[in-house]
């Protein structure tokens, strides 16, 4: 057998290496994380923690005890550029501040979003406030989350839910479904809509934001969206895609 000569390099990472902690429940966010962070020298890591289908006050809480185990699993060899923990009703209970200390608690090195700061930033960065807003969740999950944009000196001029409480069935709501409940909701905003706003990282909506941005003329943000945006742009990649959607064709506001 012979022993071979080799040499080493940067890696994947050579601009940014990105982490992604995925709910164990969740069927979306991977796969439009990777589409729309497709890009040369940005590599994506994902880890997964765990979560139980109801999506409740008191079930979303109990994932902050395991934040840091889920964030010690990205490799160890790397230092992390940005790390997002993808569940935005989570983040909405839980809240932006203690995600971020409990993921920095093994990543010291590495920023920290969600996508309820993610909408935040990126609301800022389009320059709306009058927002339209569609959450899959029951009743009170949804409030805390609207209760938390208005705090951010956003208006909510319309809004709506599927109100269902199992993530399996919030991961199987047609793309079809979201785009006429985006219309709908826009449609009855009593103050005309500066931007639309669907939460949920299990919801499919890659595909059909495109759609409602050339119907509604008007920026539509999803959790998804709104969290790989942010992601990039904490990295500091910079590169613009509005064939995305239009939030990909700004920068972070200063």
């Amino acid at each position: 057998m012979l022993k071979l000569e080799f040499d080493t390099d940067e890696g994947i990472g050579t601009r940014a290496n990105l982490g992604m902690i995925v709910l164990e429940t969740d069927e979306t966010l991977e796969s439009e994380f990777a589409r729309m962070a497709d890009l040369d020298g940005v590599a994506r890591y994902h880890s997964r923690i765990p979560m139980v289908s109801e999506i409740r006050a008191d079930t979303l809480a109990r994932m902050l005890d395991d934040m840091p185990a889920s964030a010690k699993l990205f490799p160890s060899s790397l230092s992390f550029d940005v790390i997002g923990y993808g569940c935005t009703s989570a983040s909405t209970v839980i809240g932006s501040d203690n995600v971020a200390a409990a993921i920095q608690s093994v990543r010291p090195e590495a920023k920290v979003t969600d996508p309820l700061a993610a909408m935040i930033a990126a609301g800022r960065s389009l320059g709306v406030n009058n927002l339209g807003f569609i959450t899959p969740y029951i009743p009170d999950v949804s409030l805390k989350m609207r209760e938390k944009l208005e705090h951010a000196g956003f208006t909510i001029t319309a809004g709506g839910s599927f109100e269902e409480g199992d993530d399996r069935v919030v991961a199987r709501i047609s793309e079809r479904a979201i785009h006429d409940a985006a219309l709908r909701v826009a449609k009855t905003a009593e103050t005309p809509c500066d931007a639309l706003v669907i939460a949920c990282t299990n919801l499919r909506c890659l595909n059909v934001i495109p759609l409602l941005e050339a119907e509604l003329g008007i920026p539509v943000l999803s959790s998804n969206t709104a969290l790989v945006w942010h992601i990039l742009r904490l990295a500091g990649i910079t590169d613009e895609r509005p064939e995305i959607c239009r939030l990909f064709g700004t920068q972070l506001s200063t």
